[in-house]
């Protein structure tokens, strides 16, 4: 899995990119093995006046589902940075749920359908 870090409106810090990479990837612990790529955006909307605005954007790019993007502001980065990785994860495991279960639902007889010869030893059973 690739992560990609950047900041918007100040400089970032070794601290702050350990920080966010280590929270990506204990929160998508097992998907990390789908996640092909992961972007993190940070900002600080404000910058030195404070209040809640720091902001932390997660894009979770998996093969086969649509991207999943998370944004999240608090008043400190590092919590942001936790609650965003928290929610994307979620968010991935629910799409990831939802498209083995809709594929469960499919019908079985789209598989008679691509074999002609069985569709039609089958039509003429049932006839």
């Amino acid at each position: 899995m690739q992560i990609d870090i950047k900041a918007q409106g100040f400089s970032l810090s070794d601290a702050l990119r350990a920080h966010a990479e280590r929270r990506v990837r204990f929160a998508l612990g097992a998907s990390s093995g789908r996640v092909r790529k992961v972007v993190i955006r940070l900002g600080d909307e404000n910058g030195p006046r404070g209040g809640i605005d720091k902001r932390c954007s997660i894009r979770a790019i998996v093969p086969g589902v649509p991207p999943v993007i998370v944004e999240q502001c608090e008043a400190d980065l590092y919590v942001a940075i936790d609650r965003a990785a928290a929610r994307v994860a979620r968010t991935l495991v629910r799409r990831t749920e939802k498209l083995h279960s809709d594929r469960r639902d499919e019908p079985l007889v789209a598989t008679f359908a691509a074999d002609p010869a069985r569709s039609a030893a089958r039509r003429d059973s049932q006839s």
